[in-house]
């Protein structure tokens, strides 16, 4: 085996990197890290694995002081250091990601946030690193780090090992990540600007800010690892597919079959029922609870039971739907010549984040869709043809990612009948009085379709109304017995109705 010497003149087992463009320096391989990843290369677990491996959910990248000024022993502690610090966790998404940034004249970004899923490859990885040397950049690296640290929907750790000399303007950076919601923890050697530290980590300084001589580092590896998994440990207690009789509790699991169990209690608020309880195996990871009842909201409460070591009890709080989900009721109005108001009930905006309403012509029509908002019970369909039959959808879209439909079918109104045409009128009509009580009437009219003429006059000192029909092929009379100044009215009949008339007065 090739061998390296120390800066305190001890001989070490190496790796010697060669081929590579960049230079190359011999880095130590610890004993314990080549045992423990021949032990995992055979599928090896320890109990420090059982106990830290599913606690967390979060996102970790390294800051690796990689300059000149780091000797090289110095830095392959440092990634010894590092390989036992992150050993227990599991990763890849919905557990840890690990990336690592190293610090030199320019930075380098070594593996990023999803390049590494299992402890055996990031193992591998981390004690394969080899030293850049040159200035120390830090400004520029943790301008990369910001793009890096931007999942909003996980805890964030910036974990910088640095020697703390010659830091450079970082004070704007570390305050942009801060702002970010990344938490940033520190190790630094006995020799850096502390100050200049102190600004740049996260609160609590005691357990984020940590100065070591480097042949003593590992005394800290357990009191920091407990700092990170307080950042990114995965407490939660979850209520999901709730109805009005059911809900499933999901947690993530900290236990295992051999390590312990699960209590589980829970009760509906504000009521006075006995809580209930139950006991979980420690492999399970959910439950579902029955027999809740409607529109009511429980308490849940789950507390791991081991002899290893303490939990927190986890609690989550969660309402029951309604007994009737909406939409129960589907009611179509007619609007309309065109249109057709269709309207649901029951309103639940609490549990409904809006509807989809969805119509189309029997058999195979074209699908129109409107969304409308969970306050709103009805909506208006237009464009519809008229005298055709419509299946409407209205779909609830629930809050919790379900839906519920109900269908009903709506015919549209027949298109209203063509208004007939309009007759034709008398073209003319004159009076001509023969004696004191006689006047001749004559007049004029269109021959198609012509039945005869309706004559109505005012007789005699009575002026009683008199009428009477005449044939079509009639232009004149002589009227009889007329009351002065009698008003004589002539209409044109026709097979399909009667025509406008005129009207003329007598004189006296």
């Amino acid at each position: 085996m090739n061998h390296a010497r120390n800066d305190r003149g001890q001989r070490q087992p190496c790796l010697l990197h060669v081929g590579a463009a960049r230079r190359r320096v011999l880095t130590p391989l610890n004993d314990d890290a080549t045992s423990w990843m021949n032990t995992r290369g055979r599928g090896g677990e320890t109990e420090e694995d059982d106990e830290v491996s599913n606690c967390c959910e979060g996102d970790i990248l390294i800051l690796l002081d990689s300059s000149g000024s780091i000797a090289n022993y110095e830095f392959a502690r440092m990634l010894d250091f590092t390989a036992k610090l992150l050993r227990p966790f599991s990763l890849g998404r919905g557990h840890v990601r690990i990336g690592l940034l190293q610090v030199g004249t320019k930075p380098n970004l070594e593996f990023g946030l999803d390049e590494h899923t299992n402890q055996y490859n990031l193992q591998k990885a981390l004690l394969s690193i080899t030293h850049l040397q040159g200035n120390t950049n830090t400004e520029m690296a943790l301008r990369v780090a910001q793009r890096l640290l931007t999942n909003t929907d996980v805890p964030k750790v910036l974990l910088w090992l640095t020697d703390g000399v010659e830091l450079g303007e970082v004070d704007e950076p570390m305050a942009q990540l801060k702002a970010q919601g990344v938490s940033v923890l520190i190790v630094s050697s006995v020799h850096g600007n502390f100050h200049v530290l102190q600004r740049a980590v996260s609160p609590p300084l005691e357990s984020h800010l940590y100065s070591v001589d480097i042949e003593n580092i590992d005394v800290i590896t357990e009191k920091l690892r407990e700092a990170i998994i307080r950042i990114i440990r995965a407490e939660r207690l979850r209520a999901v597919d709730v109805t009005s009789h059911s809900a499933v509790l999901q947690w993530r699991p900290v236990l295992s079959a051999l390590s312990g169990y699960y209590e589980l209690w829970y009760k509906a608020v504000g009521k006075t029922h006995a809580e209930e309880r139950r006991v979980i195996p420690g492999e399970s990871s959910s439950m579902e609870l029955t027999k809740l009842q409607p529109e009511t909201t429980y308490s849940a409460f789950l507390r791991p039971e081991s002899n290893k070591r303490l939990f927190n009890t986890l609690t989550v709080t969660f309402t029951t739907l309604a007994g009737v989900l909406s939409p129960a009721v589907v009611s179509v109005h007619d609007s309309g010549s065109g249109k057709t108001q269709v309207s649901w009930g029951p309103l639940q905006p609490a549990l409904v984040r809006g509807y989809r309403v969805e119509y189309g012509a029997i058999p195979s029509g074209t699908v129109h869709t409107v969304i409308v908002q969970s306050h709103q019970n009805f909506t208006v369909l237009t464009e519809l043809e008229p005298g055709i039959e419509y299946l409407v959808t209205v779909s609830a879209l629930y809050k919790n990612g379900k839906e519920r439909a109900m269908s009903v079918k709506a015919c549209s109104q027949e298109a209203p009948a063509p208004a007939p045409a309009a007759l034709p009128a008398l073209d003319d009509l004159q009076l001509t009085t023969a004696k004191h009580d006689e006047v001749q009437v004559e007049w004029k009219a269109r021959q198609q379709g012509l039945r005869g003429f309706w004559l109505s006059w005012e007789k005699g000192n009575t002026y009683d109304s008199t009428s009477t029909f005449l044939p079509s092929s009639s232009h004149s009379t002589l009227l009889t017995h007329v009351a002065p100044t009698s008003r004589v009215c002539v209409s044109p009949i026709y097979s399909s109705g009667r025509g406008d008339g005129l009207c003329c007065t007598t004189e006296k």
